[in-house]
């Protein structure tokens, strides 16, 4: 096959994956470079390590599909770093096993009025760890952009500092990793891959509540960074001192430092990350279907890039410019949907003020029934009204792991089978939620 033949072919795989997978369709993908086609066999170069891992992460599957819809053929796709003629590296991790997303720079995150102190905070730990804010606290509800920063702070340092170790995860990844060491007998091993490094970062930090055997090795963990001048990052979904089961000593060394919150952006703002995120994507929009998106969708960040997924789709499928009768027509369920945007903290009121019970014993070990009950019941509404995942509701609700949210949804959905009278509580409950100024 003529290397021009497999250069268009290649060109039509990239376009069918983007259309196949519109949510993860980047404007960097002009930059993908092909190996080899052939022996049913598809190399795609990469422009660097974090573009390979994003590709093997998240498109693998839509490269495959494109590949093999495109030539008719079984086609098995591998990413490696590098172009024709040129030194190619397979995509693996580094030491550290730091993944960061391409997307999640300094360069990509826009600044306004809400996330200022955030933002600034992480740009000042990137250029001196363990020196400027330690530790550096970043908390705001859920999609407002806190993982982006963390991301972003480690992509600045390892380019500042190229032989830093840094150890990013997420809260409930430190816990599983625990409960494996433990169950290994190699807690030496554990203790040694996170009490070495210059950076630990950890992301929703709110899920240590009541985990007790994990707090304590985090506490421990804690104390020998910050004594040896290394930098801890954290963030969660409120204040240390909010966040219920987390014990005292805990709360006061992540007050050691700065505490920096993220609230919703503003109107404006979200004109500015709209546009920012359109061209990352490779996508042209005007102002006004930027500024129609930002009066319409005003939840998050990831509603936002929700949208914006949307509407690529919708033009893709369908052929056609995006303009803003597009755009209207895309979104119209979205808005709908969004137009009363339920959060856990409505649902929690609701069940709390029916049950006469208060939110301190829902978040509590409590196992009377009294207690227990309206406690699936958040977890089951929450589960049906929201698009929180399992781990973020039982967060909410004294960081119960997915597997006890799973349950307590399982059981109210058959009680609710079972009992006209559960069926009716929940109906009413619901109402209450959704319409709260016919209540």
């Amino acid at each position: 096959m003529a290397s021009q033949e497999i250069e268009e072919i290649f060109a039509d795989i990239v376009d069918r994956a983007k259309t196949l997978d519109p949510a993860n369709a980047r404007k960097w993908f002009e930059k993908l470079t092909v190996l080899h086609l052939d022996g049913g066999s598809l190399g795609i170069g990469c422009p660097d390590e974090t573009a390979a891992q994003f590709l093997q992460d998240n498109c693998k599957n839509s490269f495959t599909r494109a590949a093999q819809q495109i030539t008719g053929h079984l086609i098995a796709v591998d990413f490696t770093v590098g172009a024709r003629g040129t030194q190619q590296t397979d995509v693996r991790r580094d030491q550290s096993g730091l993944r960061l997303h391409p997307d999640y720079t300094f360069d990509n995150f826009v600044v306004g009025p809400s996330n200022r102190l955030a933002h600034a905070s992480c740009v000042a730990v990137s250029q001196s760890p363990g020196n400027t804010y330690n530790p550096l606290f970043v908390y705001g509800s859920s999609g407002l952009g806190k993982t982006h920063l963390l991301h972003a702070v480690c992509f600045e340092a390892r380019r500042k500092f190229q032989n830093t170790l840094i150890q990013f995860l997420s809260c409930e990844e430190f816990v599983n990793k625990f409960i494996r060491a433990i169950e290994k007998g190699n807690l030496v091993g554990f203790q040694s891959q996170f009490r070495s490094v210059d950076t630990l970062v950890i992301d929703d930090v709110q899920f240590l509540r009541e985990r007790e055997q994990s707090q304590e090795e985090f506490f421990h963990t804690f104390n020998a960074l910050y004594n040896n001048g290394k930098q801890i990052i954290l963030s969660a979904d409120s204040p240390p001192g909010k966040i219920p089961s987390l014990e005292a000593r805990l709360i006061s060394r992540f007050n050691w430092g700065l505490v920096a919150r993220i609230d919703p952006p503003s109107y404006e703002t979200r004109v500015a990350i709209i546009k920012k995120k359109a061209h990352i994507r490779g996508l042209s929009i005007s102002d006004e279907i930027a500024e129609y998106i930002a009066r319409k969708v005003q939840a998050n960040i990831r509603e936002l890039e929700g949208a914006l997924t949307t509407i690529y789709a919708v033009a893709t499928t369908t052929g056609s410019e995006i303009d803003l009768e597009l755009a209207q027509t895309a979104l119209e369920g979205q808005i709908k949907a969004s137009a009363r945007h339920i959060s856990i903290t409505d649902i929690i009121g609701v069940v709390t003020g029916h049950f006469d019970v208060r939110l301190a014993d829902l978040q509590s070990k409590k196992r009377s029934q009294s207690i227990m009950e309206p406690r699936q019941i958040c977890m089951y509404l929450a589960r049906n009204l929201t698009n929180h995942s399992l781990e973020e509701i039982g967060g909410h609700l004294g960081g119960r792991d997915h597997t006890t949210v799973m349950h307590a949804c399982n059981k109210i959905s058959q009680a609710k089978e079972d009992d006209p009278k559960m069926s009716r509580l929940l109906n009413d409950l619901t109402k209450q939620i959704t319409h709260p100024s016919q209540i």
